[in-house]
């Protein structure tokens, strides 16, 4: 059986970093950003803070090493919204995997069990303390776009690299020096991907519709505004425009609203509630009956079909 490989489609990010990587390398070498700012030296030295020299060789992590956790009422909320926020950002990155996987749509059911497991990794990051959460990673949802490889193999094999590899602090440093407009080039490349996934939702939708122009229209605009509004406003004055008395309630809002995603999701959902709501064509123009036999694991042959498989075999492989 003969297999067509395009190695050059397929790993074109690993080539395309390894390449810029070493071509940074060289122009650090050479002293070509000694005299720049430091700005420009902190985002595109590979040699910076001497991370790689003073990583250890080996660290293992385990529990409680920051010392006992302490509980507060407040933070404790303010921790929930930035959960609700992850919960958010993560909903589109599955929706986009599985579009990009070849997968029919989510079920709630498939969904929620997804979300599951990220208040599990969460509270693990607590207990390991990474002083962040978890979230579903838009890279790997750009990435299936990318190369089109669907196979859930994959992603076993690569978490397990990651675990082997967390390990050794020598390779971390060493993958952590990386120049940060390599980084953003990348999340810049993948992130599309991921926002056309949720463009071509729309084709359900009925956008000869004023109601659903306007929706289309507003919430991504707003979900620009309201964020950058949030983020100046802290930058300048210190606190969020919400500046109350209560620490943890100014939190929750400035999280909330400091998200693109959340917010724009939070003024679609109102106006697709309120708009024209008894019109009768307005269930038809929002796309809603397209999803209805998706609410339900078994209600189409196809979600069967693909989730019994042990792995989605991609296009490139139409012989297997």
């Amino acid at each position: 059986m003969k297999l067509k490989l395009p190695i050059f489609h397929r790993f074109a990010v690993l080539f395309s970093v390894a390449i810029v990587w070493v071509y940074a390398e060289i122009l650090t070498a050479a002293g070509a950003y000694d005299k720049r700012s430091p700005i420009t030296q902190r985002s595109c030295r590979t040699d910076r803070s001497g991370l790689v020299s003073s990583a250890r060789w080996i660290r293992v992590p385990y529990p409680f090493q920051w010392g006992r956790p302490d509980f507060n009422a407040g933070d404790a909320f303010s921790m929930m919204a930035a959960a609700f926020v992850a919960i958010v950002e993560s909903t589109g990155t599955f929706i986009a995997a599985s579009r990009y996987g070849s997968a029919t749509p989510l079920p709630p059911s498939v969904l929620g069990r997804g979300i599951g497991w990220l208040g599990i990794n969460t509270f693990l990051d607590g207990i390991f303390g990474t002083l962040t959460g978890s979230t579903a990673s838009v890279e790997n949802a750009g990435l299936l776009g990318l190369t089109h490889i669907g196979s859930r193999r994959v992603i076993q094999i690569s978490a397990g690299f990651m675990l082997f590899f967390s390990v050794l602090g020598k390779f971390g440093a060493v993958l952590a020096s990386i120049p940060l407009p390599i980084v953003a080039a990348l999340y810049c490349v993948l992130y599309a991907y991921v926002a056309s996934a949720g463009l071509g939702l729309l084709q359900f939708c009925n956008l000869n519709s004023y109601r659903s122009k306007f929706i289309v229209g507003f919430a991504p605009f707003m979900g620009l505004s309201v964020p950058q509004y949030f983020n100046e406003y802290l930058a300048t004055s210190g606190h969020g425009p919400v500046h109350t008395g209560s620490t943890w309630f100014n939190n929750i809002v400035q999280v909330i609203f400091s998200s693109p995603a959340t917010v724009a999701i939070i003024i679609a959902f109102f106006l697709d509630s309120t708009v024209s709501r008894r019109h009768s064509s307005t269930r038809r123009d929002s796309g809603r009956h397209w999803w209805e036999k998706f609410r339900n694991f078994g209600s189409d042959t196809r979600s069967e079909e693909f989730y019994s498989l042990p792995y989605n075999l991609n296009r490139y492989f139409p012989s297997v």
